[in-house]
């Protein structure tokens, strides 16, 4: 199995399940309501501005996957949209899953050569640095989301 076969994998057992935590963003975010998303815990972020946040890094690179810029900004990734329906949020987190399924096929389609290229610019590192940085990312803010909706629905 190459690195980038390693790197697919992890990504589609994080995003849609079979890794060896049993937890997965699909199947943790699924059952969430827009009540249950939008429920301030104070000193806590939102599970719906956890969710963002998760997306907005990854919805951020798919572009240079296809040659494009990296445009996203760290000061503007827990700026969440309001959710104002049900139907809002639910499109919402389609595209978090969508963008996952996108990002991939980007990350399948690579060859393990690019791994130690400089992902857009060195200062921002390689390619598996990012990778592996969107992955642990992930896990970390999962890892929020899902106490915090065992929280919620504890104590609603």
């Amino acid at each position: 199995m190459t690195h980038i076969n390693n790197l697919e994998s992890a990504l589609k057992q994080l995003y849609f399940g079979g890794n060896w935590t049993g937890t997965n963003v699909k199947d943790s975010i699924q059952d969430i309501n827009l009540l249950m998303a939008t429920k301030q815990i104070e000193g806590f972020n939102t599970i719906a501005k956890l969710v963002f946040h998760i997306n907005y890094y990854v919805e951020g690179i798919l572009p240079v996957f296809d040659g494009g810029i990296l445009e996203i900004r760290d000061k503007f990734s827990f700026d969440a949209p309001q959710f104002n329906s049900e139907e809002d949020w639910n499109n919402f987190k389609l595209k978090v899953l969508k963008n996952a399924e996108l990002l991939i096929e980007k990350v399948n389609a690579l060859d393990d050569d690019i791994l130690h290229q400089p992902f857009v610019d060195e200062k921002y590192g390689n390619y598996y640095r990012n990778l592996n940085g969107i992955i642990e990312h992930t896990h970390y803010h999962l890892g929020q989301i899902v106490i915090l909706k065992k929280f919620i629905q504890n104590n609603v």
